[in-house]
Order: C-alpha cells, then sequence, then structure tokens
C-alpha cells in the first residue's frame, strides 16, 4: 500500500480517556502536526484534553480544535466533518471495529489501541475496508518498541538463534484494581468483559513481537490453528465480594472467564506459541516474551539469554543464564540501531519510552509515504486469537484454523527487517 507523504498530518481523535490523552501529547508533540477534532464521551475528558493541547510546546499548530462529545454516536457526526489525515482511536474494546471501518470509509487513515477489534467478521471487514478504499489501518502495538523487544528482534534477524522454532508470549498483570473505577475510566467497561466473554480478550501485547520475530505473515511463515483452554474463573468475584458492597454491580455480575488462559498456536511450518493471558491473579506482570532457536534462547521478564557456544566470557555454553552484567554486555553489542537512534527522544514519552517510539515511526513513515511497521493484516491475524480462543475454550480446546486475511498473499510480503 503507497501513499504520498504527508507535509502536514492533520489529526483527530476518538477516545481522549487516560490513554486518550497520551496520545494528544505524544501525536500532537511533532511539528508539522495539527490536531483539529477530539470527540469523547465525556465532557471533563474534553477539558482535560484541551487543557493539555494548550499546554503543549507546539499549541499554536493546534488552534481551536472541534469537539464532540456528550453522545455514543458523536464520534460518527466529527467523521463526517472533519477533514483529518488520521483518526486515533482509544475506546473501549467492543467499539475499536466498527471505528476503524468507518474512519477508512471517511477517506482517513485508522490508527486503533489494542486489539483491533474482537470478531473476525469485523476483521474481515477492516481488510476489505482498507484495501478498497487504501487506507491505513494500524493496530497501535507498543509493545514492539520496548527496547528488550527491539534486541531480539535485531538478535533473531542475525541468526544468532538459529532456526526459530518455538515462542512464548503472554499478557500478565494484576488488574484488580481497575474495578474501582466504577462509572468512568478503563475498569468501568473492562470488568463487564468477564462476565460476558470466554478466551484471551486482550492477545496482542505479547504475541505481537514474538509473531514479528518469526517473521509470520511475512514471507517464512504464518499463523495455521490454535487450541485454548482457560482456569475456573474465581479472582474477580472473590475480589468484589472483599472489596465491594453486597448490592454492589460487581457483586452481581456472573463471571465466566477464567482468570488464565492458555493457548498453544501452530504455525503453517509446524512451529509453536504459547500465548497466555491473566489480569486478575496475584503474581508479578510478566509477557513471558521468549524466544527459541536451534542454537540459543532469549526469554523477558527479567531480560535472559543462553546460546549454545555461550556469550563473550559470561557463560560457556546454553546451560546457563546470560543475567545482570551479561544482559548489559548484549545490549551494548546488540541493542536495535532504531532503538539507539530514538531512545533519548523518547525516552519518557510512557512504558518505558515504546509510546513514543511508536508514534515517531507513524510520524515518519506518514511524512516519508513508506509502509508502517504494522500492516493491517498482522493486526487482524493477532486480533482473531479473542474469538478464536473463545470457540475453542466454549468447545473442550477443540483446534481451530486462522483466517488468512491475506489470501495467501503473506508469501509475496516483505519481510520486517531492521530498520535503522
Amino acid at each position: 500500500m503507497q501513499h504520498l507523504k504527508l507535509d502536514i498530518i492533520k489529526i483527530a481523535l476518538i477516545g481522549v480517556g487516560y490513554r486518550g490523552q497520551g496520545h494528544i501529547k505524544r501525536f500532537g508533540s511533532f511539528p508539522n502536526t495539527k490536531i483539529v477534532a477530539i470527540s469523547d464521551l465525556h465532557e471533563t475528558n474534553i477539558s482535560k484534553s484541551l487543557s493539555i493541547i494548550d499546554n503543549l510546546k507546539t499549541s499554536k499548530s493546534h488552534t481551536n480544535p472541534k469537539t464532540y462529545y456528550g453522545n455514543k454516536d458523536k464520534w460518527r457526526l466529527m467523521l463526517k466533518e472533519t477533514n483529518s489525515d488520521i483518526v486515533v482511536i482509544s475506546t473501549d474494546w467492543d467499539t475499536h471495529g466498527i471505528m476503524a471501518i468507518e474512519t477508512m470509509k471517511n477517506n482517513m487513515h485508522a490508527f486503533v489501541e489494542v486489539p483491533l477489534a474482537n470478531t473476525i467478521k469485523d476483521l474481515w471487514e477492516i481488510v476489505n475496508t482498507s484495501e478498497k478504499f487504501q487506507k491505513h489501518c494500524m493496530m497501535m502495538e507498543n509493545v514492539n518498541y520496548g527496547r528488550e523487544e527491539l534486541m531480539f528482534l535485531n538478535i533473531c534477524r542475525k541468526g544468532l538463534l538459529g532456526e526459530l522454532y518455538h515462542g512464548e508470549a503472554a499478557y500478565i498483570h494484576d488488574l484488580r484494581w481497575q474495578m474501582y473505577e466504577e462509572e468512568i475510566g478503563t475498569g468501568s467497561w473492562r470488568t463487564l468483559q468477564y462476565e460476558k466473554k470466554k478466551g484471551n480478550l486482550y492477545p496482542t501485547h505479547g504475541l505481537g513481537p514474538v509473531s514479528q520475530y518469526m517473521n509470520l505473515l511475512r514471507t517464512d511463515d504464518t499463523f495455521k490453528t490454535l487450541i485454548s483452554f482457560s482456569s475456573p474463573a474465581l479472582g474477580r468475584e472473590k475480589f468484589a465480594r472483599e472489596n465491594f458492597k453486597e448490592n454492589h454491580k460487581w457483586n452481581k455480575l456472573n463471571y465466566q472467564n477464567g482468570d488464565i488462559n492458555t493457548t498453544v498456536i501452530k504455525t503453517y511450518l509446524g512451529r509453536t506459541i504459547m500465548v497466555q493471558w491473566d489480569e486478575t491473579s496475584p503474581r508479578p506482570y510478566t509477557r513471558l516474551n521468549l524466544i527459541q532457536g536451534t542454537k540459543g534462547i532469549l526469554a523477558g521478564g527479567p531480560t535472559r539469554a543462553a546460546f549454545d557456544n555461550g556469550f563473550e566470557g559470561y557463560t560457556k555454553d546454553a546451560e546457563e543464564w546470560i543475567t545482570g552484567e551479561g544482559i548489559d554486555a548484549l545490549y551494548e553489542k546488540y541493542d536495535h540501531p532504531m532503538y539507539k537512534r530514538l531512545n533519548k527522544i523518547t525516552q519518557d514519552s510512557g512504558h518505558g519510552g515504546m509510546d513514543g517510539m511508536m508514534v515517531y515511526r507513524i510520524i515518519e513513515c506518514l511524512r516519508k509515504g513508506e509502509p508502517l511497521d504494522q500492516n493491517v493484516y498482522e493486526g487482524c491475524a493477532w486480533s482473531s486469537l479473542i474469538e478464536l480462543t473463545s470457540n475453542s475454550v466454549n468447545n473442550n480446546g477443540q483446534p481451530q484454523e486462522f483466517p488468512d486475511f491475506t489470501r495467501g498473499n503473506w508469501v509475496n510480503t516483505n519481510t520486517f527487517d531492521i530498520i535503522p
């Protein structure tokens, strides 16, 4: 998908709560950007966003953005009235798909928080709409821009792990505290997901990087099938009972989704990826971020590595993890060139700098008319786990086939190479 260079990028945003306000700071801080409109359900979020815009160093570029609020469909009016180049979508999961589709139908590029959509039907419509209108639709998987993930990608591309055959990915993050966000904020809608659905509802933070290590959907390999199982649903009901009054709405929910979901993916080449999701259990945060090859292994949480022939005096072979000073030396030698170039510019932007690096690359690609780092097919494939895992869990782990959103063209898609 080729596009003309955008010298001045006009930006509209749907959803300007905590995450959306962060995007205002990041996107709006670039020269030659112009925030032209913002939309949200809540007037308080609009007011906070306008204040943020006024305090940007680039505030003179963002004069009098139009505001839309107070009605769940005001975003539709914004799309029709606003002549923007891109729309940044940071709303609840259930609205991502339709907002992305309507954005592209209104001749604007869509940049969507994770996941891209909840249903395979919506994901197919996203692909079809993107192709028909020749508009970008990028799911903004920020974790692909983490320092650890970028170094792992660099090591994989250099062939230091040999042939890759297994990965492990996860989003394990105790977010029970979000249940205190009862009327506004992420917890006000995210908690309800545990009653409505089963499976892995948030698969992409761990899967995105591992997928790109393996070059899935990019010439080498693609997703084939998965099986998925969930544990009993215990933690949310317990937390609600112990922290809210008996007649509170959280104590009236029938929590169905298991506290931890485990999925195993098999690729076209027979490689395996284990994916886990758990936002309920009392345990430390991890994305696992493991990639295994014939010459060694890389793993996150904490960052570790092991190679057949050891590493520069820190280890002799793969029987011992490289840690501590050895990992410092590994970063020194194999830090991704893009990280080296952008770290100082983006390090204070959120999530250890990955948010700013992601936005920097979006702006950079749009200005140069270059392909984005993540294409619509990747966003759709990674997000398809939501429905596929639900179907598998509801059918006692029955295997599910991945749809091929590329219609076979993954074999002709360029690999994701090392960007300087």
